[in-house]
């Protein structure tokens, strides 16, 4: 149940057009901010406000690192995961304009039903596959037909010259290609930072940022500054990984068309 109220939660914030997204993270790190404001401020008294000023400015420096670390190492994973989709995508819509040129060394109702089959399953891919990868719940239970088909016929076809033997290699080839990248492509949609990242993430920003209300105690303006910049890195940093997290969600997505390009007409 709870896995489920997270994913419902995931889809709904991931969907959102950047603008809207900016809007909820920036808003809910402003809040976030403006409540160790008042925490401060209203307990920065007498013994508490001496004991805050003790705390040394030198401590900030350090603060910020770790967050800027915590940014990095869960950023590198959204570039990585947005990069590895793209290629997937790439390296399966090359190998199906391979199986579409290579087919043509068949010509006749070889190359006929090859490229039919090829329309098929982009068509398929387009229209049922990526909204399902939208959500992260294809898997790789179900079986292209089209593909498994495509295969069936390639081994099948009876090369009368050394051009269509190498050619039939090569469509074999490319039929392997395309269906181990969508094996790729549906495994890194499942992808995202998950929730203990996150907490983490936030975590490192709360303490910097109590950090600095407690330095700047005797300051309200200085304190108000000082926090809103930093919040403001906060929020940027955590837009900029949430609008990439999830690769084939989102306004910020890798969409099929790459796939849509290489599909033969009919």
């Amino acid at each position: 149940m709870k896995r489920l109220i997270h994913r419902t939660m995931s889809d709904w914030l991931h969907n959102l057009p950047v603008g809207w997204m900016a809007l909820l993270i920036f808003g809910f790190t402003y809040v976030l901010t403006f409540g160790i404001y008042l925490i401060v401020s209203l307990t920065a008294h007498g013994e508490r406000a001496r004991s805050f000023k003790a705390i040394s400015p030198g401590l900030l420096p350090p603060l910020g690192i770790l967050f800027g670390l915590f940014v990095a190492f869960t950023a590198a994973q959204v570039w990585n995961d947005t990069d590895r989709a793209a290629a997937a995508v790439n390296r399966e819509a090359s190998a199906l304009r391979s199986l579409t040129i290579f087919a043509g060394s068949f010509p006749g109702d070889p190359e006929r039903r090859t490229l039919d089959l090829v329309r098929r399953y982009v068509e398929e891919v387009a229209t049922r596959e990526w909204p399902m990868m939208v959500h992260a719940s294809e898997t790789l239970k179900s079986v292209p037909g089209s593909l498994n088909e495509a295969l069936r016929l390639t081994l099948d076809l009876e090369p009368s010259k050394p051009g269509q033997q190498l050619a039939q290699r090569e469509m074999v080839s490319a039929l392997e290609n395309a269906l181990d990248a969508r094996r790729q492509r549906i495994l890194i949609s499942r992808s995202q930072v998950n929730f203990l990242k996150w907490s983490c993430l936030y975590l490192q920003a709360v303490c910097a940022l109590f950090a600095i209300a407690m330095v700047h105690s005797d300051n309200r303006l200085g304190s108000v500054l000082a926090l809103g910049l930093f919040a403001t890195g906060v929020a940027g940093s955590a837009l900029l990984i949430a609008s990439h997290d999830r690769p084939f969600t989102g306004q910020i997505s890798v969409d099929p068309g790459p796939l849509l390009e290489v599909m033969p007409d009919r």
